[in-house]
């Protein structure tokens, strides 16, 4: 999906780009109209070009790699520990019901002693690329494990997030507070019960 920014206005994409946007456009328009509201009206004549920019800020991630950020690897002079990023914020869109899902993700992996290491940033990275698409969070868990065993090829990685679901919190059952936890475990930290419990111990201070 290529995006259109407030720098590139409508007019000036391509004409299947122009196509495209209208029909969305028409749509959200559509939804307004059949609730029974004035899309025309002054508070919501920009509404469906606002929900358009959001929908694809938010589904940025299908235009990204992770591949990108675990590229590029740094020398560092290590015995092969685990090394982690505690605490990262993020927000995705539950696939079923395009509501948000909103929390903090654990991220580690345990380097072969002496192998070059990814820069600090690269993993909340490649947790956004992913938390940037429609997302279950059990499939978000996975793929930036996977992420990080095909890229950096570790003796294990480990990915732990803890989220709550607009789709339980403000429809349906209506549980707001409720938190979804999901794990990922790969290599070391899913065959070896000790290898974890330190994992967990080093993950909570």
């Amino acid at each position: 999906m290529t995006m259109t920014t407030a720098m590139t206005p409508v007019r000036n994409a391509p004409a299947a780009r122009r196509k495209t946007v209208t029909a969305y456009r028409n749509g959200v328009r559509a939804w307004l109209t059949g609730r029974g509201l004035d899309p025309d009206s002054p508070a919501l004549i920009d509404t469906p070009d606002r929900v358009l920019r959001a929908l694809e800020e938010m589904t940025a991630g299908y235009t990204e790699d992770p591949a990108e950020h675990l590229a590029r690897t740094f020398p560092v002079d290590h015995d092969g520990g685990p090394i982690m990023v505690t605490g990262v914020p993020f927000t995705s869109l539950c696939e079923h019901h395009m509501l948000p899902f909103t929390g903090h993700a654990d991220i580690a992996y345990q380097p072969h002693p002496g192998d070059p290491v990814a820069g600090l940033s690269k993993l909340p990275r490649v947790l956004d690329v992913y938390a940037r698409r429609l997302q279950t969070q059990e499939q978000l868990t996975q793929q930036v494990t996977a992420a990080l065993d095909t890229h950096l090829h570790p003796v294990g990685s480990a990915c732990v997030i803890r989220s709550e679901h607009g789709c339980l919190a403000h429809r349906g059952a209506r549980k707001p507070g409720s938190v979804m936890v999901t794990a990922s475990y790969t290599g070391a930290f899913l065959d070896d019960r000790e290898a974890r419990a330190e994992l967990h111990r080093l993950m909570t201070g």
